[in-house]
């Protein structure tokens, strides 16, 4: 295959207009709050990201490279289909979710990370151990879209793989330097507008094309391959059920998200930008289930690809490109590979802020240095957005199962941070001691289950399990969900029980060395929203009381509205009165 100038030009083109916007959004942060908000405003925007933007911004943080690329790829496999393009469909309906029962007690209690209600309600530790799973969703998921896109350009414009990724990963991580998320918000509009017309204008193209048969008709009829439409057999049913709500609850707990949220200038926008990133994910899924459609339906030994076809040479995963290469005209194929490597960037920008966001703040501010400077935090953010960019560049050139990796940690997200999510939000009288509980016995359960991915045999056999091709048993019963669940009850149960034995005295106050019950009993008559720390506050056992904030108060949780609202709570002002 030749090398293609045009595509080339076209690519870089598209690449340094990205940085251009990226580099203004950076220039517009530096002239948003004062010197005092610097990392805030490079976390959350300086919590001023209107409707617009926000919609676009959060819509692009799911559409990524693997969104659009998995979607056509499910469609065209014989024997899923359609049926098992679940990502649209759970991804929206994760939005849903978040947006009516997440986005407003994150956002209405003013936290800046995710991680914040953790750490606030169950100390420093378990908001580190919560930071792993978290950092390698995200950095797994960076690695992933980078190796992509490599292949994703090397299909369509025939250049080497690793020049393409490093590249894409370079842009991508200067404009993420220099601008926060403003810089990551504003070239998400520019990117999903170029996803949105890249993607269209070449569906009717390739669906014209002599050698494509019409897909109405292969949708439910078998004429290059099984329909389409795909079907779901009684046997993967829980299967389909366990990756249907990994997708759909897993989806919640992720710093992306709440990023997205927390930069709302209210609770309610954060709830509408959840709605408007639900409608958006549907919209921009459609393209991509045509395409996959499209490949289904091609005789393939009537085009220049030839025989045999995409799924017999194992690059059913590269079907977008190769549709777009094949069955499109040139100049179209050029527009529809800037549509993808704009998907990609939409995400990989996105997951490289956010472990720097949770690391900045939740472990090097928070844990270590609490009275640092904003400054300094502002300069360690910049340090680890380019070490966790180079750090997702080099595993998408080295690992050869960076996407198994992903998927183990994404099952992580949903075992682990989504059942500690709905307790540190919903559930009244959790704690550490049950934190922790629930983080280990779902982590033991998960990694016993096995993954095929990474050629992991399971330890634990449930019923259903068969030996795919490679001899590694897969899972048919619907593990994932049962470590969920028992990480969940775990936690709730463990940390009631924790309570009843040292508030009943059968363990003695001194075993409670996390300070997780006794030296908290009082802290419950507070508001939640008050992040404070430990030493901060004079412990009473016998009634609640006010909490006395440092001056060191503002280098860590700055949310005064809390504090005004805790001020004037009535069971305090009852307190004060006596």
């Amino acid at each position: 295959m030749a090398f293609h100038v045009e595509g080339l030009v076209a690519i870089v083109v598209f690449y340094l207009a990205i940085l251009a916007v990226g580099i203004w959004a950076a220039w517009k942060t530096k002239n948003t709050g004062s010197e005092g908000d610097r990392s805030e405003a490079i976390i959350v925007g300086g919590r001023d990201i209107g409707l617009l933007v926000g919609g676009f911004t959060m819509t692009a943080t799911w559409v990524g490279g693997g969104y659009i690329n998995g979607t056509a790829e499910a469609v065209y496999v014989p024997g899923y289909g359609l049926a098992w393009a679940q990502a649209p469909i759970g991804y929206s309906l994760s939005l849903v979710l978040g947006g009516l029962f997440f986005a407003k007690p994150m956002r209405s209690k003013g936290y800046v990370t995710m991680l914040d209600p953790f750490q606030q309600l169950y100390g420093k530790r378990m908001g580190g151990l919560l930071f792993i799973p978290a950092l390698m969703g995200e950095m797994f998921w960076a690695a992933a879209i980078f190796s992509a896109l490599g292949a994703t350009i090397s299909v369509i414009i025939d250049i080497n793989v690793n020049i393409s990724v490093i590249i894409s990963a370079l842009i991508a991580t200067m404009y993420t330097l220099v601008g926060g998320l403003y810089s990551v918000a504003y070239t998400d509009v520019v990117q999903l507008f170029c996803i949105f017309l890249g993607l269209w204008v070449s569906v009717p193209f390739a669906m014209s094309h002599p050698a494509v048969t019409d897909i109405g008709l292969t949708a439910v009829h078998q004429v290059h391959q099984a329909p389409w439409l795909g079907s779901i057999n009684s046997l993967d049913i829980y299967t389909w059920l366990d990756n249907f709500l990994l997708l759909t609850l897993g989806g919640i707990p992720w710093q992306a998200y709440f990023q997205r949220v927390l930069s709302s200038s209210s609770a309610t926008y954060a709830q509408v930008l959840s709605f408007l990133a639900a409608f958006g994910c549907l919209v921009m899924a459609l393209p991509a289930v045509l395409i996959g459609a499209i490949g289904a339906s091609t005789a393939w030994n009537e085009t220049e690809y030839g025989f045999p076809d995409p799924m017999t040479k194992k690059e059913a995963d590269m079907i977008l490109p190769i549709v777009l290469q094949y069955l499109c005209p040139v100049y179209i194929s050029f527009f529809g590979l800037g549509a993808v490597s704009a998907a990609v960037m939409s995400s990989a920008d996105s997951s490289i802020l956010s472990a720097s966001s949770m690391f900045a703040r939740n472990i090097y501010q928070l844990s270590f240095r609490q009275n640092a400077s904003d400054r300094e935090i502002v300069w360690v953010m910049r340090i680890t957005v380019f070490l966790f960019g180079a750090s997702a560049t080099a595993m998408a050139l080295l690992a050869s199962s960076v996407y198994g990796l992903w998927y183990l940690s994404s099952d992580l997200v949903y075992i682990i941070i989504f059942p500690q999510l709905l307790c540190v939000l919903f559930i009244k009288g959790t704690n550490t001691y049950g934190a922790i509980a629930g983080y280990l016995f779902g982590l033991v359960l998960r990694i016993t289950g096995g993954e095929p991915y990474l050629y992991l045999q399971p330890l634990i056999y449930y019923p259903g399990c068969y030996p795919d091709e490679n001899n590694v048993y897969v899972q048919r019963f619907p593990f994932k969900t049962l470590a969920m669940l028992t990480s969940f009850f775990t936690n709730i149960m463990v940390s009631y029980l924790a309570k009843y034995l040292f508030e009943s005295g059968t363990l003695p106050p001194k075993l409670d060395f996390l300070d997780a019950v006794v030296a908290r009993y009082s802290r419950e008559h507070m508001d939640k929203a008050t992040l404070v720390k430990s030493d901060n506050i004079v412990l009473n056992e016998l009634a609640p009381v006010n909490p006395r904030h440092s001056l060191t108060l503002s280098s860590t949780f700055t949310n005064k509205e809390a504090f005004n609202y805790v001020d004037s709570s009535p069971e305090l002002s009852n307190t004060e009165d006596n």
